[in-house]
């Protein structure tokens, strides 16, 4: 890991973007945020790229805002603009994204795994907001919370600034799995083999209709819902999963066919 406030690396298709301040908890400041901005972009724009994975090096996963740089002054409006554009991408991409949550994962940090498509929690994790009780809104979250776990249990979150244990937010949909610690490598390495079983072509256009839903009437999409489903059967994944099927073996999506390859 290099001295960037924010790591990046891909691997076999899978963008690694880890937040590298451990002797602060990861906590947000300023260059973390237009650095984490820049490498969700860049993961968003690269073709070879299917799966994001956002984590933290060290102890935490992030403990939200560095509440020195904010006593100091150093926050302002180009945080809150870089905060913005790092989380919109991170759940505009068309590629999955997937936040792995362990030690601190509080206020920014609960922020920015709920901009993530899909979260798994370490059974240790603190999971909380707290925005409020600093004079502050829970930017990142404020807008997205109430349609993963409901209006009443999001008011309870961030406005009351409980703490929510792992099991709990599994139960709500906060989180999509929990694991031990001791086991989360080996649980996160089966989850990318499992997204990796997804279609990359219909896995970003089932996760854009699903976010459009919530702001249009469904059969108002019906039309776009079945060029996208065009765009589908026209991939050649759609091509590899008839074959897989009928040698009775799974489809297999990675490395794509550059010569077939859709944008």
């Amino acid at each position: 890991m290099t001295d960037a406030p924010v790591g990046y690396e891909v691997r076999d298709g899978v963008a690694w973007i880890t937040l590298n301040r451990p002797r602060v908890l990861n906590a947000l400041d300023t260059g973390l945020a237009a650095t984490l901005a820049d490498h969700a972009e860049v993961a968003a724009a690269d073709p070879d790229v299917t799966l994001v994975v956002v984590r933290g090096a060290g102890r935490a996963f992030c403990s939200g805002m560095d509440r020195t740089a904010l006593a100091a002054g150093a926050i302002a409006e180009p945080f809150y603009r870089h905060w913005i554009r790092g989380l919109n991408r991170l759940e505009d991409m068309p590629k999955v994204s997937l936040a792995v949550l362990h030690g601190h994962s509080i206020g920014g940090g609960l922020q920015l795994a709920l901009a993530c498509d899909l979260r798994l929690a370490t059974d240790d994790a603190v999971l909380g907001l707290g925005a409020t009780r600093h004079g502050l809104i829970p930017d990142g979250a404020v807008l997205r919370l109430a349609r993963v776990m409901g209006v009443g249990r999001a008011k309870e979150l961030a406005i009351l600034n409980d703490e929510i244990s792992p099991a709990e937010a599994r139960a709500t949909g906060l989180v999509n799995w929990v694991c031990p610690a001791a086991e989360l490598d080996r649980t996160l390495e089966r989850l990318v083999a499992k997204i990796r079983g997804a279609s990359p072509t219909a896995a970003a256009h089932t996760k854009r209709l699903l976010h459009e839903s919530f702001h249009r009437d469904p059969r108002a999409m019906i039309e776009e819902m079945l060029r996208s489903q065009s765009a589908c059967m026209a991939s050649w994944e759609l091509d590899e999963a008839n074959r897989a099927w009928r040698d009775k073996r799974e489809a297999v999506f990675y490395p794509p066919r550059r010569a077939e390859r859709t944008s």
